[in-house]
């Protein structure tokens, strides 16, 4: 399996914290050295660590946004 670089250029937020100290996040990455997008994923303390995402692209937040913005919550 090949080794997945990233570099976290920005954390964004924190949307919320497990028990056992790992952390929901919004960051900006850049994976395997290509331009950054926003990710929203589980990390260990150490952001060694990580769980399955989801990534954005900033046009694709602008629209999460929007329909977000858009419901009764």
């Amino acid at each position: 399996m090949a080794e997945i670089k990233f570099e976290i250029q920005e954390n964004v937020g924190v949307l919320s914290e497990g028990s056992k100290g790992w952390t929901k996040e919004l960051n900006l990455i850049s994976w395997n050295n290509r331009e950054p997008k926003y990710d929203i994923r589980e990390w260990d303390p150490e952001h060694v660590k990580m769980g399955k995402g989801v990534t954005l692209s900033k046009e694709e937040l602008k629209k999460l946004r929007d329909i977000l913005n858009g419901m009764d919550l």
